[in-house]
């Protein structure tokens, strides 16, 4: 393939990301006035945010080895064909359980994407140098995407329905399957081996099983929860057969014998811990600013453009950088500084002000851009053949971690903001039914307040939730420097990821 079209590629595929990563900023905006509508549960409102990363993670190793054997390029655009479909469905939603489904129909178009994307870059980039840069080009659409998506929502959500949030994918959708079909090449693995539909189905059975049980034990408060341990029993069983079916498999539908590689797990790792901590505090963040500090959906947007633009100009300098002082010193400095951030927001006293916020932000923007180091690590490690795999594998972690990490998380932020309402006495006289619904989420909480005329209900709503993100801020924090740790002693001392080549 020429130089020319090589990049016209990459700009087809990180384009793929941009849409992704658009799509779930906006969400984060929609989400308060999506709650006022739909009146979600706390567990529903969990579910809307999170049931694409489930069904994404679930499909991902499925969808990969399909498009190993019937082509990327196809595999690619059905996924952009699922995600139109999806996106124009959320017209007819009018409950939570609606947008709940349109979201896991996203998720399995999100599936066939997000890996191909990566395969894709791994084999038209031979040259480990140029492999680099364009996986930062690639890591730093991602930042454009996660600015550019905030000021969209924020502009629809201020003159339209929350319902915009989905339908702007729509034009961008049929954009990129135009492209695609010019542009793309085709690529399929020569002799990938049987397609291994038991495995296929331990996987899918085992991540939503994990996920849901993972779930169940927040909304519960606790582990007295039998059908909970149950699920998480047979998630155990049936992940741990599939991995032991992919490591006696001459050809296994998902290589984990990447692993033997620290370079590769070291990225694996880096990608997991991160977006655990990384994805349920923005979210939180993105939540606080509209309902506590009292923005706009625009003026949220607008104040959550530091960290996409930090994690854009990070991921840019990565690369040149990591020559300077070393990629694992890239990688695990950067996860420490978005650790720090956390631990910023967390550790202030008092009222949160703009300015412990701006600096949180910019903080961990600046520490995510260095995952760009973490996939140029990962894909450098992983020959030709298994650039599906490796994919596949990168983005599970990126979505099992930022599943966990809301499921988790967010569960904590929960239960503190329910236990800290609850003693604060302002729903003393309240009618139950509306006391109920104001302990579930904030959203609800300050749409009764409203309503009621309740200014002390919306005060220590507010107050509730806002300790209830600092404490995981700074649990996150905390879990984000052990994975820099982590990821420093994983990654070979003179590791160059624009030089080594598998």
């Amino acid at each position: 393939m020429s130089p020319r079209r090589r990049w016209l590629a990459l700009a087809v595929l990180s384009a793929s990301l941009l849409l992704i990563t658009m799509d779930m900023t906006i969400l984060n905006i929609a989400l308060p006035d999506m709650a006022a509508e739909l009146k979600p549960t706390a567990e529903q409102q969990l579910w809307i945010v999170d049931v694409y990363s489930l069904v994404l993670a679930g499909l991902l190793v499925s969808w990969s080895a399909i498009g190993d054997r019937w082509g990327r390029k196809k595999m690619l655009l059905l996924g952009y064909l699922i995600f139109g479909v999806a996106s124009f469905l959320v017209v007819f939603a009018s409950e939570a359980w609606h947008v709940i489904a349109i979201r896991a129909f996203l998720g399995v178009g999100g599936a066939m994407i997000m890996p191909t994307t990566l395969s894709l870059i791994r084999v038209v980039f031979t040259s480990p140098k140029e492999r680099a840069t364009a996986l930062s080009i690639w890591a730093a659409v991602s930042g454009l995407g996660a600015a550019v998506g905030p000021l969209v929502g924020g502009f629809l959500l201020e003159n339209f329905s929350w319902h915009s949030a989905f339908l702007v994918n729509i034009p961008l959708i049929a954009v990129g399957i135009v492209a695609g079909l010019v542009i793309l090449p085709e690529s399929k693995v020569p002799n990938p081996g049987r397609w291994d539909a038991l495995a296929a189905a331990l996987s899918l059975v085992g991540m939503t099983l994990l996920i849901w049980s993972v779930k169940k034990f927040g909304k519960e408060a606790g582990f007295d929860v039998p059908l909970a341990w149950a699920a998480l029993a047979v998630a155990a069983v049936a992940l741990t057969w599939f991995v032991r079916r992919c490591l006696r498999s001459d050809h296994p539908l998902l290589d984990l014998r990447l692993f033997r590689n620290r370079t590769f797990t070291a990225g694996i790792v880096a990608a997991l811990g991160a977006t655990f901590s990384l994805i349920a505090a923005l979210l939180l963040l993105a939540q606080w600013l509209q309902l506590v500090d009292g923005a706009s959906p625009i003026e949220a947007g607008l104040r959550l453009v530091p960290a996409a633009l930090a994690g854009a100009v990070a991921a840019a300098i990565a690369p040149p950088l990591s020559r300077v002082i070393g990629a694992r010193a890239v990688l695990a400095g950067g996860l420490a500084l978005a650790g720090v951030g956390m631990l910023l927001l967390g550790l202030q006293d008092g009222e949160l002000n703009g300015a412990i916020v701006l600096a949180y932000l910019v903080l961990v923007g600046a520490g995510t851009g260095s995952l760009a180091i973490g996939s140029a690590m990962l894909m450098g490690a992983s020959p030709e053949e298994k650039a599906g795999n490796a994919g596949a594998l990168e983005e599970t972690s990126y979505e099992l971690g930022g599943t966990l990490g809301v499921a988790v998380m967010g569960s904590i932020s929960a239960l503190l903001y329910r236990a800290e309402l609850v003693d604060s006495a302002a729903l003393d006289g309240l009618d139950p039914a509306l006391a109920a619904q104001a302990e579930e989420s904030l959203g609800a909480a300050m749409a009764i307040a409203g309503q009621q005329q309740l200014p002390q209900l919306a005060a220590s709503a507010g107050q509730a939730f806002t300790e209830g993100m600092q404490s995981t801020g700074l649990i996150g924090g905390i879990l984000m420097l052990a994975v820099a740790a982590l990821a420093f002693v994983l990654t070979p001392k003179g590791t160059d990821v624009t030089r080594a080549a598998h």
